[in-house]
């Protein structure tokens, strides 16, 4: 079973809020009233006790009353941190842990990584509907999103294509719009789930130089793993594929070009299903010296 923690969340929040506002609005009042006549009661009943000894015991029979049920305590405790927390996940930042190596060399198996969810537009938490159109994701941009398969799982990929672009990804070079992506040899990189060394390239996608990996003498089967929505929008040829991007849709491929399973295979990426744009790594656990921002 997939759990969801954006609904957990919420649903904590409005469980704990409504206490919190039903201990506001009724429960405090009764407990102070309770509270009160019991300290009355004290008093009336004092009879032999001296003047300090009177007002501790009565002390303490006000805080006794006036104590909120355990449940009462533990809503209105946490109502505070949980808010804050829905909200500053919901519309500010969410934290992400990269669960492979398909954005390698931009980002490592482990890295955790915080992701901008305001950039694109502010959404309701749990429905997902965008309420406030700030943006839309352009090319270069690392993003995260649900994957279109199965939207229960996360995915992250760089933005290749935005509506009506037309991708081609033929003999292991990319081009946008009948134009070849440019890009130069960088070395060699070290591939650690793999334990081979790859060839390193430095692309310019738009206004982002970024780095890829790519093995220019490897083959690479190209075929759709399903048939998704808005099929015929893409041509699989012989040495690779052709897409023309819908509108509202997103064509996206990871860093890691032979390793990466993207939109060359599953097809366009929805809007809807943008979760926000990835932007600082804020630890790796094996790799400290990873932490800050990435292209």
């Amino acid at each position: 079973m997939s759990w969801d923690f954006a609904l957990l969340l919420f649903v904590a929040l409005v469980v704990t809020g409504l206490v919190w506002l039903l201990d506001v609005g009724v429960l405090r009042g009764r407990r102070r009233a309770r509270a009160e006549a019991a300290a009355q009661a004290c008093r009336n009943n004092a009879a032999g006790l001296d003047p300090d000894a009177l007002r501790v015991e009565c002390e303490q029979a006000y805080e006794r009353a006036s104590r909120p049920s355990w449940w009462v305590e533990y809503c209105v405790s946490f109502f505070p941190v949980i808010l804050f927390v829905f909200v500053l996940r919901s519309f500010v930042v969410e934290p992400f842990r990269i669960p492979s190596g398909s954005m390698l060399p931009t980002l490592e198996n482990g890295d955790l990584i915080l992701v901008n969810k305001y950039e694109y537009g502010l959404r309701l938490p749990v429905i997902d509907r965008k309420i406030l159109d700030l943006g839309s994701p352009r090319r270069g941009d690392v993003v995260v999103f649900r994957y279109p398969v199965d939207p229960s799982v996360d995915y992250i990929k760089r933005v290749v294509g935005v509506p009506g672009d037309v991708i081609e990804y033929r003999g292991k070079v990319l081009s946008i719009n009948g134009t070849p992506v440019p890009r130069s040899r960088d070395g060699d990189y070290y591939e650690p789930d793999r334990a081979v060394y790859v060839g390193q390239y430095r692309e310019q996608l738009g206004d982002v130089s970024h780095r890829i990996l790519l093995n220019t003498q490897a083959p690479q089967d190209l075929m759709p793993i399903t048939r998704f929505p808005d099929f015929q929008a893409c041509t699989y040829l012989p040495d690779g594929v052709r897409c023309t991007v819908p509108a509202g849709h997103y064509f996206m491929m990871g860093d890691n070009r032979d390793n990466s399973l993207d939109s060359r295979y599953w097809g366009f990426v929805p809007d809807r299903n943008i979760v926000g744009r990835a932007f600082f790594i804020w630890m790796n656990f094996g790799s400290p010296s990873r932490i800050g921002g990435f292209e």
